[in-house]
């Protein structure tokens, strides 16, 4: 007889994302899917993550069980399949379904039949022993990550497993989900343990995220996952920003200066003509008689281009100077 026993094992996303969002979160696991790990080392992280975020545990019946782990990417499936026949030399049964959801995509489910199961299992720290019997253990097995090039794999397996970078065109944050708190706070120390990575678990939806914001950080993911096109994607989009922002400012900044000069002419005209209506600017000393009269006479040209037409030729600050001593004339009036 056989039955089902899920292990809470598998975290799904049951979010649903826009479109270019899964368009870049999927060439992103493609990327990914393409490495394979050198060492052996590197491959069994690389498997505990995945399995530890995608995997679930099918009892068959007089002790025995089957591991199984179902992805919607090909690309992904071959990459699990290969690495399970790499590193313990064992061969999947891999099964093609229809996604039962709104989006029409085949569900890839891959199973490791009970000879090789148990193995596995304990080899990546989910089974172990104490006083004599097994139990599943939940959270990341360290043991198997003592190097950085094994936390990588690993971070690399979670990715591919559970986890989505959303389109850096609308934000930069970089997401691995967990159905316990336990496996996020380890996926958290795990993120942590990179430089300047500062890793975030929020809850949502029944499920632990852990996340990371900010371009920099989500730019050195990728890179130290190997997902480099996605890297570059980013860093492209992340300096097209930064070009528009400093456009930006530099027109506020421009449209504010404008504004500034606009508002200060016609404070000095409206002290002229203030000046000229109750005593006459003709009163004015020559010097600031001369201004006054090319101020009124040319309202939209710059202090700079003002000193200029003064018959002995001025700074800016001496034309500011002047025209403030006029402000200063219609004030007491």
């Amino acid at each position: 007889m056989f039955y089902k026993y899920n292990i809470a094992l598998s975290n799904k996303t049951i979010y649903t994302i826009g479109e270019t969002v899964l368009s870049f979160a999927s060439e992103t696991k493609n990327e990914l899917a393409r490495i394979i790990p050198e060492k052996k080392c590197c491959m069994l992280a690389q498997i505990m993550g995945f399995i530890r975020v995608n995997g679930s545990i099918i009892l068959v019946g007089f002790g025995k069980f089957n591991i199984v782990v179902k992805t919607e990417n090909p690309a992904v499936a071959r990459n699990f399949k290969t690495l399970i026949k790499e590193y313990f030399d064992v061969d999947t049964k891999l099964i093609v379904e229809e996604n039962a959801g709104i989006r029409k995509t085949n569900l890839y489910s891959i199973t490791i039949d009970e000879n090789k199961s148990k193995q596995i299992l304990r080899e990546i720290g989910v089974l172990m022993v104490k006083e004599g019997n097994d139990y599943i253990t939940d959270g990341l097995y360290f043991d198997v990550m003592k190097k950085k090039c094994c936390k990588k794999s690993c971070v690399r397996g979670l990715l591919m497993g559970s986890g989505t970078v959303i389109d850096p065109a609308k934000q930069y944050r970089f997401e691995i989900i967990s159905k316990t708190e336990q496996k996020a706070n380890d996926i958290k120390r795990l993120l942590n343990t990179f430089y300047d990575i500062d890793a975030k678990v929020s809850y949502r939806n029944d499920s632990y995220v852990v996340y990371v914001t900010g371009a920099q950080s989500v730019s050195d993911l990728l890179a130290l996952t190997g997902a480099n096109n996605a890297m570059f994607e980013l860093e492209n989009v992340r300096i097209t920003k930064d070009l528009h922002n400093k456009v930006n400012r530099i027109n506020n900044c421009d449209q504010a200066n404008i504004n500034k000069s606009l508002d200060a002419s016609a404070r000095y005209i409206d002290a002229i003509k203030k000046i000229d209506s109750i005593i006459g600017i003709h009163l004015l000393p020559e010097k600031l008689r001369e201004v006054a009269e090319l101020r009124i006479n040319n309202p939209d040209v710059s202090l700079t281009e003002l000193g200029k037409l003064l018959k002995a030729p001025i700074q800016k600050a001496g034309v500011a100077k002047r025209l403030k001593k006029i402000v200063d004339i219609a004030d007491n009036l």
